[in-house]
C-alpha cells in the first residue's frame, strides 16, 4: 500500500510554534510500532526549536523513561506520564503518588479501559481493520489477558472514592489531570470533582474525538469551570472530525482556554515533530491570528510542561 502524502509545515508555522511542547505523543518504545523513538525525536525538537514533549503510553508509566531523554538531551524536556488503565492498577493512587515522586507532569484518567472504549473492544471484529491500540487490546485477550474496564463513576453517576483519591494526590503534587477516552458525561463529573479538591490544571482531551464529541457549547462550560480543551491534530487529521469542527469550538472556547497536542507517532501519519506546526498552518489559514497560534501551542503546552 502507498504511504499517504503529508504536508510539510511553513517555515513561518515553524517559526510561530518555536518553544512550544507537544504533550501528547506516542513514540517508541512502546506496545506497537511508531514512527520515531523518544530519543530520536527529543533530537528532532531541539534542531527545530521545540522544547520538549509528554510521552504518552496507554500502558506503563513513563516518568523513569522521560528523566532518562532529558539526561540524554539536556536541551529538551521530556515530560514523563501516567494513563489510569488496568494496565497500572485502574484509579490507582499509589501509582500516580509514586509516579509524581519519579517526576511525572501528567495523569491520564482511562482511555483503553474507559467503559465506553472497553465495550467497543469487546464488540470489534477481531478480523476487521481496527486501530493499533484495539488491536493490542485484542491480542492480549487471544493471550489469555482479559483486562477490564475502569469506571470513575458510580451507579448514580458519582464519583468514586479511588477517583477522589487519584484526585487529591494529583491536587497534592500540583500535577495535570487528563481526561482520557472518558465520555462527555463521565468528563463532566470528574471535572466538576477535580475543581472540587483543589486541581490545578485540569485538561479535556481531544473534545472533538467519536468517544467524547462534546458539542461547543459543552466544551465552553467545561472551560468556565477552569478546563483547557486540548487540540489533538490526529483528530481531524484521520477524519474523526472536520477541521471545521475543531476551528468552530476553539473560537467558541477562546485561544486562551485552549491547548495543543498532536497525538501523533503513529507510522502512517506525518512526523511527530512535524504535527504542532502543521496543526498552526490550518489555524492561520482558517483566520486564527499568529498571537492565537501561540497562546495554544507554546503559552499554554508550556504550561501544561510546568514551565514559564
Amino acid at each position: 500500500m502507498t504511504e499517504r502524502a503529508h504536508p510539510a509545515p511553513s517555515e513561518w508555522a515553524r517559526e510561530v510554534v518555536r518553544g512550544g511542547f507537544d504533550p501528547h505523543v506516542h513514540v517508541a518504545p512502546d506496545f506497537a510500532s511508531r514512527r520515531i523513538t523518544d530519543l530520536e525525536l527529543a533530537v528532532r525538537c531541539e534542531e527545530l526549536g521545540l522544547a520538549g514533549f509528554g510521552l504518552k503510553s496507554h500502558y506503563t508509566a513513563t516518568a523513569e523513561r522521560a528523566a532518562v531523554v532529558t539526561a540524554a538531551r539536556p536541551g529538551i524536556r521530556a515530560l514523563g506520564t501516567i494513563t489510569l488503565n488496568h494496565s497500572v492498577g485502574g484509579l490507582n493512587a499509589t501509582a500516580v503518588e509514586v509516579a509524581a515522586r519519579q517526576g511525572a507532569r501528567i495523569v491520564w484518567l482511562p482511555t483503553v479501559s474507559a467503559p465506553g472504549e472497553y465495550e467497543e473492544v469487546e464488540e470489534t471484529d477481531p478480523d476487521g481493520r481496527v486501530p493499533v491500540w484495539v488491536r493490542f487490546e485484542l491480542e492480549l485477550r487471544a493471550a489469555g489477558v482479559r483486562p477490564r474496564a475502569v469506571p470513575v463513576l458510580d451507579e448514580d453517576g458519582r464519583p468514586l472514592p479511588a477517583l477522589l483519591e487519584v484526585l487529591e494526590v494529583i491536587a497534592h503534587h500540583d500535577l495535570v489531570l487528563a481526561t482520557g477516552h472518558l465520555s462527555h458525561s463521565e468528563i463532566v463529573a470528574a471535572v466538576d470533582a477535580a475543581v472540587d479538591v483543589g486541581v490545578g490544571t485540569i485538561v479535556v482531551t481531544h473534545p472533538e474525538f467519536p468517544s467524547q464529541a462534546i458539542p461547543p457549547a459543552a466544551q465552553r462550560e467545561l472551560a468556565d469551570r477552569g478546563a483547557l480543551m486540548e487540540r489533538a491534530f490526529t483528530t481531524p487529521y484521520t477524519g474523526k472530525c472536520s477541521w471545521e469542527q475543531v476551528f468552530e469550538a476553539t473560537r467558541a472556547v477562546g485561544a486562551d482556554r485552549t491547548v495543543w497536542g498532536s497525538d501523533l507517532g503513529q507510522v502512517f501519519n506525518p512526523p511527530v515533530e512535524d504535527g504542532l506546526a502543521i496543526m498552526a498552518d490550518h489555524f492561520l489559514a482558517a483566520g486564527f491570528s499568529e498571537e492565537e497560534v501561540r497562546i495554544m501551542a507554546v503559552q499554554n503546552t508550556r504550561r501544561l510542561a510546568g514551565v514559564a
